[in-house]
């Protein structure tokens, strides 16, 4: 039987199966399931910060269209998908730093060991997504309350602590011809002032310029407000496209670029050229040895953390100031800088050595790496490889690797041996 087409339609306006299309969908990108901004607030700006293994999201600023009291906010009264609320407080500006005080913002801190909290480090590469429901009444500073969202705010803004103060350049090789592309920290204040080169791993080789950045503390350390407070500085970390050293004792043309890259900094920067400093990690410090050797004048300090070299050539580096650190569970960096040090003291340098604990606590590590200084106050080379096991992370022993890859994480951790760097003078 042929029912009529009015008969038809009906039966499937009424339907139940239809009412699926109305509903909100759970899957799919965040986006689909939340809204920019409410009548309440305005804005939600997602907070990242670079620590040793990678960027994370730590933090959010929820802007509200009218001012908050200054009355205490429970973390509680938020809620941030996929992770851990640690505290809430309310300020007049969006800055990181603000005090609590009546105002327009709600920051959030995160907790970065949350899963989720990695933006960018070890097979994680992603967007500084957050959303954030307000689940609880807030008092306004004029009397009366912000009632809860109803649907999640997802932030359009993101702020890169550190990360935002380096200045992206292009700088063209005059005698190749080739582009390398670099991030520049330019400090406030009258110069000349010293100068920082990070040599990144191969780890972020690529065209991305923003990864040497990201990945770990080797450039942002030293632009950090607290070193730069305690030694204004320029810091370069500039982005390569391809390896840069390998075991065979070969460079890549890249490296060679550096010395004309610097030569042209100075010409534009007040830079003190008596205190260029380079450090570098696993390639990087290869890469940082290898300009040593090549242009033993141009650098007034390197620290070299995770990297070997050619043992022989190397122990030309007994008149310069170096600091190498290493794990001693990185089979290939221990036994290889060992070997350059020893090369060293065979040509008559003193290499002031010592171990260091990678989980010993700030203070005690300052203590340490003072220690080591004190005992040999002439010393210009220093070895302090981080005892073994003390660089890996909890089920990390099985990786041939581990020994190795989380040796920056620690090593840029310590203010101590960036303050030696300083103090040296070409």
């Amino acid at each position: 039987m042929t029912l009529p087409k009015t008969l038809m339609l009906s039966l499937l306006l009424s339907c139940p199966s239809v009412e699926i299309f109305a509903q909100p969908t759970r899957g799919g990108p965040v986006v689909n399931r939340t809204v920019f901004q409410t009548k309440t607030i305005a804005s939600v700006t997602a907070v990242t910060e670079v620590f040793g293994r990678g960027q994370k999201v730590s933090g959010a600023v929820v802007e509200y269209a009218e001012s908050l009291a200054v009355s205490p906010v429970a973390a509680s009264a938020f809620e941030v998908n996929d992770r851990t609320i640690l505290s809430a407080r309310v300020a007049a500006g969006p800055d990181t730093g603000a005090p609590e005080e009546e105002g327009r913002f709600v920051h959030l801190a995160l907790d970065p060991a949350d899963e989720a909290a990695t933006v960018f480090g070890p097979d994680t590469d992603k967007a500084a997504e957050i959303a954030v429901e307000q689940v609880a009444p807030l008092a306004l500073a004029r009397g009366g309350t912000v009632a809860p969202t109803e649907r999640a705010v997802l932030n359009t803004r993101v702020r890169n602590l550190v990360v935002d103060d380096f200045q992206p350049f292009r700088f063209t090789d005059p005698e190749t011809g080739l582009i390398l592309d670099y991030n520049l920290y330019i400090p406030e204040g009258p110069g000349p002032l010293p100068l920082v080169t990070f040599l990144h791993d191969a780890g972020v080789t690529g065209p991305n310029p923003r990864r040497v950045l990201q990945q770990g503390l080797g450039a942002v350390a030293f632009a950090s407000p607290a070193d730069q407070a305690r030694h204004p500085a320029f810091v370069l970390a500039p982005q390569f496209p391809v390896a840069l050293a390998n075991d065979a004792g070969q460079t890549s043309v890249y490296v060679e670029m550096l010395p004309r890259l610097l030569e042209q900094l100075a010409a534009d920067h007040p830079i003190d050229r008596d205190r260029l400093y380079v450090t570098g990690q696993s390639g990087g410090c290869m890469s940082s040895i290898a300009l040593n050797l090549a242009h033993p004048d141009l650098f007034a300090a390197t620290f070299c953390v995770a990297g070997q070299w050619d043992a022989g050539t190397a122990a030309r580096l007994a008149g310069t100031n170096f600091w190498a650190v290493v794990s001693e569970d990185d089979a290939k960096a221990f036994p290889g800088m060992g070997a350059i040090m020893d090369a060293i003291a065979a040509e008559g340098g003193t290499v002031a050595r010592g171990i260091l604990d990678a989980k010993a606590a700030p203070e005690a590590m300052e203590q340490a790496v003072a220690a080591i200084r004190a005992r040999s106050p002439e010393a210009h080379v220093f070895f302090t490889p981080f005892v073994a096991g003390s660089v890996l992370p909890e089920g990390g022993a099985g990786n041939d690797g581990a020994g190795h890859v989380n040796t920056w994480v620690h090593a840029y951790a310590i203010p101590a041996i960036r303050d030696w760097l300083f103090e040296q003078r070409r």
